[in-house]
């Protein structure tokens, strides 16, 4: 059974920083392109990071380039998302998504952890 753990979310000011992680279990995380997504409130669902495997490409959303930092560890089926010098207009629930990259229309996603930016 798919499973994820999806943690480190919370309130920040901004300027602030926050790390998200994302545990999965009931899949072979290691050939699943794992990606972050977010959604604001009255907001479509937006790509925020993708990471690749093998290879470990790595693709940014324009809005949280040199801020954000993508990475994932598959010997502890976990990714992360390093968030710095956050600001306001990143406040929206985060999710964790998997992609099977031997059959894409296999798709897994998170619960959504909450991330707000506000003094």
């Amino acid at each position: 059974q798919v499973h994820f753990v999806e943690s480190g979310g919370g309130l920040v000011q901004p300027g602030g920083s926050l790390r998200l992680s994302c545990a999965a279990s009931g899949f072979t995380f290691s050939s699943y392109t794992m990606t972050w997504y977010r959604q604001a409130p009255g907001k479509e669902r937006e790509l925020v990071a993708r990471i690749t495997t093998p290879g470990g490409g790595i693709t940014y959303a324009d809005s949280v380039k040199g801020r954000f930092t993508i990475s994932r560890d598959n010997a502890q089926n976990t990714m992360f998302l390093q968030m710095n010098s956050l600001k306001p207009e990143d406040t929206a629930v985060y999710y964790c998504n998997a992609r099977s990259i031997l059959i894409a229309t296999i798709n897994y996603w998170g619960q959504g952890i909450q991330v707000t930016v506000s003094a």
